[in-house]
């Protein structure tokens, strides 16, 4: 993440670089379209060896589902079920990231937590 005034492409150096420090083993972004054009390619081919692939939205005035953006959506309403994530009552973004981690930390527990049907005696 980085501060609403800074335009995607000014800020997707320093973001994409800290990313690749954090998660190298990310091989493909999906982004909007803030990020495409020769300027950002470039600076994806300076921060690593990211495939990114821009996500558009379409032109006709209809509902269409965009391929990979109901990933996002889905965990965004995984999130906000948590009730500190529900509102923006955060000042600060490092606490609304500690509150997203915990909340996924949660949601990944649960799921590995899940117990297993038996078929048999």
């Amino acid at each position: 993440m980085h501060p609403a005034d800074v335009q995607d492409r000014d800020g997707a150096f320093d973001l994409l670089r800290q990313t690749r420090r954090r998660f190298p083993f990310v091989e493909r972004i999906f982004a909007d379209g803030g990020y495409q054009g020769p300027r950002m390619a470039r600076t994806v081919a300076r921060t690593g060896t990211w495939r990114v692939e821009i996500v558009k939205r379409s032109d006709m005035h209809r509902f269409v589902v965009l391929p990979k953006r109901w990933i996002v959506e889905r965990t965004f309403a995984w999130i906000s079920r948590n009730r500190r994530l529900a509102r923006d009552f955060e000042r600060h973004a490092r606490k609304v990231a500690a509150f997203v981690r915990l909340a996924m930390i949660r949601i990944m527990l649960r799921r590995l937590a899940k117990p297993t049907h038996s078929t048999g005696i």
